[in-house]
């Protein structure tokens, strides 16, 4: 059964100091997690932070909100894979649709990038997602297909084991209107349909797909209880530890029970 998977998604905000306070005070008040993965992912300049505060010997994981996919050069204001595995990430979050629709982040890019953090030993977080018009179109299934094989082009079905797939609606991202559980079934069944027809039906059955968009403490549950959901991608909700210790508990209670 695929493991339940929480992503914190720090975005533009918390300086390294404020990283310190907030994961030491997030690792006093969590209660164990054993049965679920939960990341982090700060920006930047808060990732040393966030490591230093959380120790060596702490379950809590880390990513990188975006990268690179040359390794070093001369690519000013650019992050490598490399960087991030030294800094002790172990995820990266890859074509947010903040990076797409802000930064021109385009999918021939994205898979760069998720072929230079397999090179490196991260797992890729890919994010796909509908804009209001394009449901409302009814382009919803065409414009995940377009993006998620776009993205993952030439990978090869053994290159995907550490790939995960997190569908954000952009409708819903940051706008506290969450896709329905009934919306959010529909999409991830589309997605793995994608993948099953594209790389294989056991690609499709191990690929963890999460939801992203205006999840909280309140409504995470009625997403994580669908068998098409494999958890969460996490926005203003992970940036108040009492909400995102409240998150990580109802995910360690359903991903105990899966």
């Amino acid at each position: 059964m695929r493991r339940v998977l929480i992503v914190g998604n720090w975005k533009m905000n918390k300086t390294a100091s404020e990283a310190l306070v907030f994961v030491r005070d997030l690792t006093k008040t969590l209660a164990a997690c054993p049965s679920i993965d939960l990341v982090l992912a700060p920006p930047f300049t808060a990732l040393e932070a966030a490591r230093t505060a959380l120790g060596a010997s702490s379950s809590l994981l880390l990513a990188g909100q975006n990268m690179f996919w040359e390794e070093q050069g001369a690519y000013t204001g650019e992050i490598s894979a490399r960087m991030l595995c030294d800094l002790g990430c172990r995820y990266v979050i890859l074509g947010h649709s903040e990076r797409r629709t802000l930064f021109g982040d385009q999918n021939e890019g994205i898979r760069r990038k998720v072929q230079s953090a397999l090179t490196h030993g991260l797992n890729p977080i890919v994010c796909i997602g509908e804009t209001l018009a394009e449901r409302q179109s009814g382009q919803t299934e065409n414009v995940l297909i377009q993006q998620l094989t776009g993205s993952l082009a030439e990978l090869a079905s053994q290159d995907m084991a550490t790939v995960s797939i997190a569908y954000e609606p952009v409708w819903a991202i940051g706008t506290g209107t969450a896709a329905t559980p009934d919306q959010a079934a529909a999409a991830h069944g589309a997605i793995r349909a994608c993948l099953s027809s594209n790389w294989s039906p056991s690609v499709a059955d191990a690929t963890r797909i999460l939801y992203g968009g205006s999840v909280t403490p309140q409504n995470v549950q009625s997403f994580l209880q669908c068998d098409q959901v494999d958890g969460a991608l996490i926005g203003g909700a992970c940036l108040h530890v009492d909400s995102f210790a409240r998150i990580a508990a109802v995910a360690e209670s359903i991903g105990a029970h899966r």
